[in-house]
């Protein structure tokens, strides 16, 4: 897999999900973890990076499905406010522009 600037961006940065008793803090397993939704991705197809958050490997894996310590909707939550947070430490770290 082919690595943007945005997903290079994520090594090493605070976990942007945050999913209480889930997150693991280690910024050494932070990865952009994209939100997927219809219509903006498919099958062998991710989202655009800008729809992916800075996730630590257990908020990753929540956020995946791979664990179910939360609910899928709790999950998706916290994935879609993790998003927000991350295009906004983008926006003033001057990385991306808002229009």
């Amino acid at each position: 897999m082919r690595q943007t600037k945005l997903t290079k961006a994520a090594r090493g940065r605070e976990c942007q999900v945050r999913i209480p008793g889930v997150c693991n803090g280690n910024p050494e397993t932070t990865v952009l973890a994209h939100y997927r939704m219809s219509g903006t991705c498919g099958v062998g197809m991710k989202p655009n990076d800008l729809q992916g958050a800075w996730a630590c490997s257990a908020c990753h894996d929540a956020c995946d499905g791979r664990s179910q310590l939360i609910s899928r909707a709790e999950a998706r939550q916290h994935h879609a406010e993790g998003v927000m947070r991350t295009q906004a430490k983008l926006m003033s770290e001057g990385v991306v522009a808002a229009c």
